[in-house]
């Protein structure tokens, strides 16, 4: 070899590094089986024995080792429509709502809260705890503790989430989305205790997905279990600002996006749903479900319809909120960063063919960053039913939002809370809270009369 071509070659190794070290920093070599999703059994309610709740006084709120990869890049599972259940006419719009205290106070740095099927309240506090509430009453043990190897020392790291398994009542599966203490997200799995169901069992951590974060910030952190049996996940584009990487426009990447994943069909680990709209994109990762997002930090699906709102925190200027049908096959680019919200970002003029734009917007003379919540499905309030309840976490600003006939919402402010409003929450009857990430405390929304 001379020496012409020796440097020729080395030059070309050299450069082929380069690109691959500037990509986002969600590299993962093994790809997921592609499987078709099995058919959904409706959600069995488990009804286990509680132990009798213990009030405890009122208190006071992420570091880093890697995390295994999957070992087998999940395969896409086909999974069958869900068919939409037709949406009856709401009621009315509401002009304005009232809070009920379930707990003034206790809970640290509170961060999501859901239901396992049951009464209970279950609350991540973002240092790594999962918190249970049962008859109105903060258990003092934890259900889970995992601070231990939660990160959480920027404000958008630790324990963002959890999500319980469709199918909870028989298998005791659950699942949760943190950064960890080198800061990347890892999405795992957990066992509640078969012999106290006020308990999980830390060491039975199976991680299924670690994605490398490059910043701090946007770390995302929903999951949610779809009316089609399927684990979606809302990542941030990697953080920083303007998002250097440009991952909410890359489908090479994880980061600034909404993934879809079985993890039923793939032991040990997760699959891909054949449907998922990228799987025969070989440029594109096969986990995505929609892209275009900055930082997704909370979305929730109706109960009753199926239809998805994600609210997408923004830069400088807009938050927004969007929307996807139930009948929907993925594959909605969101604008990010081509656009915040429905306006062109740091231009006068973008191409926004193909986009999809939001439902609601704001700008930051009203708030700084939305947290969005649920559309009520309760049966406690009806004059509620109906309504899209989002907030600002900065203003504790609530507003509704409405359908208002040929795809458009109808928006209004219907009360000024004054709290910092980390998330919103929903019970197993279809009830919705919001929770004070400053206080630590959680409130029920009701109706104004």
């Amino acid at each position: 070899m001379n020496r012409v071509t020796f440097l020729l070659i080395l030059t070309l190794l050299l450069l082929s590094t380069a690109c691959g070290a500037n990509r986002a920093a969600d590299e993962i070599v093994v790809t997921p089986p592609v499987v078709a999703a099995p058919t959904m059994a409706p959600p069995v309610v488990a009804a286990p024995t509680l132990a009798p709740p213990t009030a405890v006084p009122p208190s006071a709120t992420p570091d880093a080792t890697a995390a295994p990869l999957p070992t087998d890049m999940p395969t896409p599972t086909a999974e069958p429509s869900p068919t939409p259940t037709p949406m009856p006419v709401p009621e009315t719009a509401v002009d304005a709502i009232r809070l009920l205290p379930i707990l003034e106070s206790g809970l640290s740095k509170p961060t999501a809260l859901t239901h396992a099927f049951d009464a209970r309240l279950f609350v991540t506090e973002q240092v790594g705890r999962i918190r249970i509430i049962a008859d109105g009453q903060l258990l003092p043990q934890p259900f889970l503790d995992i601070s231990d190897r939660v990160g959480s020392s920027s404000l958008e790291q630790g324990l963002l989430s959890v999500a319980f398994h469709p199918r909870y009542g028989e298998n005791g599966r659950f699942f949760v989305n943190y950064t960890d203490r080198g800061g990347n997200t890892r999405v795992a799995s957990f066992q509640v205790d078969p012999d106290d169901p006020n308990r999980a069992d830390p060491a039975s951590e199976q991680i299924l997905l670690t994605i490398n974060q490059p910043y701090a910030n946007h770390n995302g952190g929903q999951l949610q279990f779809g009316p089609d049996g399927l684990l979606y996940i809302g990542t941030g584009d990697g953080g920083s600002a303007n998002d250097p990487l440009n991952a909410g426009q890359d489908l090479g990447t994880l980061l600034g996006k909404l993934l879809r994943i079985d993890v039923d069909s793939n032991p040990g680990g997760y699959a891909i749903p054949a449907s998922n709209p990228f799987v025969n994109d070989d440029a594109a990762r096969n986990e995505i479900w929609a892209w275009g997002l900055r930082n997704p930090w909370r979305f929730s699906f109706d109960r009753l319809t199926g239809d998805l709102f994600i609210a997408d925190v923004g830069q400088n200027q807009w938050e927004e909120i969007n929307f996807q049908p139930a009948e929907s096959s993925g594959g909605e680019n969101y604008g990010w960063r081509i656009m915040e919200a429905s306006h062109c970002f740091r231009t006068g003029a973008c191409d926004a063919a193909g986009l999809i734009l939001p439902i609601f917007e704001y700008d930051h003379s009203q708030g700084c960053s939305v947290t969005g919540g649920y559309l009520y499905r309760g049966a406690q309030y009806p004059a509620l039913t109906g309504n899209y309840f989002l907030a600002d976490y900065c203003r504790g600003s609530v507003w509704r939002l409405f359908p208002a006939g040929d795809g458009a919402w109808a928006a209004a402010k219907v009360l000024e809370t004054g709290r910092t409003i980390s998330s919103f929450g929903e019970d197993v009857e279809g009830e919705v809270y919001l929770l004070d990430y400053v206080a630590g405390g959680v409130w029920q929304i009701a109706s104004s009369e």
